[in-house]
């Protein structure tokens, strides 16, 4: 019996439950598909692009392409069209499920685990590998360019693609995480600057920042030496010259801090012009990682007459600093670093504690400790155990290094040529002996346990997976379940919400949104970074607690801070901690009832149903919408001519005609059941001074009533939304795009996790034991 053969028999007895319970016979079919579907996707209609001449019926698996766009229409409800006839009861339900299940039954006796592309670490789990490799954070933005995106993820390996330049760009990587890992006594004075985006208010207090303060910033800096160091800040300016606040900035104080102490507190020229700034005296401060703020002291607490009300985007117009009656207080622009002025040395850091794990007494102890140094960094960092060459051939570069300088240059020069190998920066998988070129094979036990680290954790495995991995036992399914439960725990699942989920529900567009600084005054950065935050600890607790996935979408409890609790209307939230509370009202349950995503599928002056229609359909139902036809007018305005009209009214005015009313009678009422809320996730009654109009009819002919509604639809076709984040979560675990070959392994999960009350943890052990996880197929010669 094969190596995998267990895998595949998996993967048979997952089909067997369909199978027997919706077996529908081929002639019924044919029948089914002659009276309901053929009338428009024949050879001369295509409607939507598809006929039914091109699927066997009574093998669909040799067409599954064609089979799988059926069945994904079926599932969601979206055939035959509203208004059409249908077949009574369960009937098309039945159809899918027997197209289903001759397909599954093929996938299993037939097993097709993929072929992933060489995986470059993206820029995410470069950070996390070094971070845990060296206890050093970086920020990889200013180290290495973009990755690309593909199908919604930035980990899929078929645009990790690889070039000379960003090649160079990993060496410079890795000269500098060295330098900053290791520390340099010898290190020349430099600036680092941290802006501050004109979105953030700072009429208020900043996290981070030390308490009694208001605006500024707040970060984690590293520091390469001991040495001395000055602080500068610059300031915003109103356009015709004069620094923004001025009226009010007599006697403001800007407090500069280290760890939370006080280390300078300096006082603001009103009449300061854009060329000025403050800086601090040199201040001692001790090499590695220090929290450093600057920030305004508090002078009062209340409103501040500004050019909105209440003000919240202070900077919306730097114009007004002067207008007589109000009251802008002075923003920083931005908080500088700089030095090391007359370095002393390299005081002991979390990373150079991790690094230097001996240290030589004298000269002839210095090769033995490098040696050992080098052996367990060059462990983790190429994620296997290492042998004798390895370590000799990075000893060249420790010797190198260390040739007219000292111990601590030539660990920083191995260090550098470890983090520049190709054996850091991609995960290699290779064919063993005797596999012949088209053959699955089971993947090695060190590559699986990379597959389950950057998949859970976005990070390299850590110690003990490479040591079960070495001894051959993480292929056994009870330690593998073991391990995946051990991660699933540790703090570093939260890489999953940040990458995974951030991706999956587009989160990384909030940064993007800008609703009208007039129309929606109380919208600001620091309340879209609540939003995100928001959606984020939500996701993270059905984790953490290991929850049904349904309840993504009916949760009665989410997380707030005091700014999002404002927003919601929640009283007795105080302060920056986001803290868990319980939501009474209906349609503020679930993703569907989050600001975040309710902002970013808005224009900056208005709602716009079709995004938020499109989002619902893509994301949750997993259905692409057709692509709209060329030359589409706009949406009409509200620009003060002629009668105003609500956005509901102006878009059934805009999809009376075709080619628009065909696609929009699909996507609006989705968009429309979310009216309630405005652009910035609000909750309101009226639009335009006309009452909201929520209802509608889903694509099954069922009615949708508001959030509500859109929620009970979305749990009536469970499949189609529990199947979608099956697809999802597997594609971004796998590192590739999950085509249709593909979904009789989703198909298997999701079933599995069903008969595990569909906890998340079902879902990722169903994606950890599938054959595309645990297997690949051997590449041609010429592509190896």
């Amino acid at each position: 019996m094969p190596r995998f053969a267990s895998i595949s028999l998996l993967l048979a007895l997952a089909a067997l439950p369909c199978a027997a319970q919706t077996s529908l016979a081929v002639g019924a079919r044919q029948t089914l598909v002659n009276q309901y579907c053929a009338g428009c996707h024949n050879d001369k209609v295509k409607s939507g692009g598809f006929t039914f001449s091109k699927l066997d019926l009574a093998h669909p698996e040799q067409n599954s392409d064609q089979a799988e766009r059926v069945i994904r229409k079926l599932r969601a409800g979206m055939m035959p069209p509203v208004g059409l006839p249908r077949p009574e009861g369960n009937g098309l339900g039945n159809f899918a499920a027997s197209l289903e299940s001759a397909i599954d039954s093929a996938a299993a006796a037939h097993p097709n685990p993929g072929r992933p592309a060489l995986h470059r670490l993206n820029r995410t789990e470069y950070r996390n590998s070094v971070r845990d490799l060296l206890n050093v954070n970086i920020d990889p933005a200013t180290l290495l360019p973009p990755d690309d995106m593909s199908h919604g993820f930035d980990n899929m390996a078929d645009v990790l693609t690889i070039s000379p330049a960003l090649m160079e760009g990993y060496i410079r990587a890795a000269s500098r995480v060295a330098s900053e890992a290791v520390g340099d006594r010898n290190i020349t004075a430099a600036m680092v600057t941290y802006k501050i985006p004109r979105v953030i208010s700072q009429n208020g207090h900043i996290e981070g920042t030390p308490a009694g303060t208001r605006g500024g910033h707040a970060v984690t800096h590293n520091f390469p030496a001991d040495g001395e160091y000055n602080f500068r800040v610059t300031f915003y300016y109103s356009l015709d010259g004069p620094l923004y606040g001025r009226v009010q900035a007599k006697e403001q104080k800007v407090e500069f801090s280290v760890d939370g102490e006080r280390v300078a507190l300096l006082d603001i020229n009103p009449s300061m012009v854009l060329t000025d700034d403050i800086r601090t005296p040199n201040i001692a401060v001790k090499a590695g990682p220090h929290r450093i703020a600057a920030a305004f002291i508090q002078k009062f607490d209340g409103m501040v007459e500004d050019v909105l009300s209440p003000p919240g985007l202070s900077l919306v117009d730097l114009n007004i600093a002067q207008y007589p009656g109000l009251t802008p207080l002075p923003h920083l622009h931005d908080l500088s670093v700089s030095g090391p002025f007359r370095p002393t040395g390299v005081s002991e850091t979390p990373s150079r504690a991790r690094i230097f794990t001996c240290r030589p007494g004298s000269v002839a102890d210095e090769i033995p400790c490098a040696r050992k140094i080098i052996g367990a960094l060059t462990r983790q960092a190429w994620r296997r155990p290492v042998t004798d060459a390895d370590v000799e051939d990075l000893l060249t570069f420790y010797q190198r290094g260390r040739n007219g300088k000292d111990f601590d240059s030539g660990i920083r020069t191995a260090l550098q040529a470890l983090l520049a190998s190709p054996e850091f920066v991609f995960r290699f998988e290779r064919t063993p002996a005797g596999v012949s070129a088209g053959d699955n094979h089971r993947v090695s036990d060190l590559e699986l346990a990379s597959r389950l680290s950057y998949f859970l954790w976005s990070s390299a495995p850590d110690n003990q997976l490479i040591t079960l991995a070495a001894q051959d036992r993480l292929k056994d399914p009870a330690v593998l379940e073991r391990q995946v439960r051990r991660m699933l725990a540790d703090p570093k699942a939260w890489a999953l919400t940040a990458n995974f989920a951030s991706q999956w529900l587009h989160l990384q567009n909030l940064k993007d949104a800008q609703p009208d600084a007039y129309l929606y005054p109380n919208f600001n950065r620091n309340l879209a970074d609540s939003m995100r935050r928001e959606t984020e600890f939500f996701f993270d607790s059905v984790i953490r607690e290991d929850r049904g996935v349904p309840e993504l979408l009916t949760a009665n409890y989410t997380f707030v801070d005091e700014t999002l609790a404002k927003h919601y209307g929640i009283p007795g939230v105080l302060g920056t901690r986001f803290r868990r509370v319980e939501i009474p009202e209906e349609h503020r349950r679930g993703l569907l009832g989050e600001a975040g995503i309710l902002t970013l599928t808005s224009v900056s002056n208005r709602t716009s149903p079709v995004q938020r229609g499109k989002y619902v359909l893509e994301v949750l139902f997993g259905v692409a919408p057709p692509t709209p036809p060329p030359n589409v007018p706009p949406l009409r305005e509200n620009t003060g001519e002629g009668k105003a009209l609500s956005v509901r009214q102006r878009q059934e005015e805009h999809r009376a005609n075709e080619p628009c009313r065909s696609c929009h009678a699909t996507i609006d009422p989705l968009g429309f059941a979310l009216e309630n809320y405005d652009p910035t996730g609000a909750w309101r009654t009226r639009d335009s001074g006309f009452p909201i109009d929520p209802q509608g009819k889903l694509f099954d002919g069922s009615d949708l009533n508001g959030p509500g509604g859109l929620r009970a639809a979305l749990l009536s076709h469970s499949d189609s939304f529990l199947g979608t984040f099956t697809e999802s979560l597997l594609a971004y675990g796998l590192g590739r795009v999950v085509d249709n070959t593909d979904m009789p392994v989703v198909r298997a999960i999701r079933r599995e996790a069903a008969r595990n009350n569909n906890r998340f943890s079902a879902y990722v052990l169903g994606i950890v034991k599938s054959a595309p996880f645990q297997m690949r197929r051997a590449e041609s010669e010429s592509m190896q």
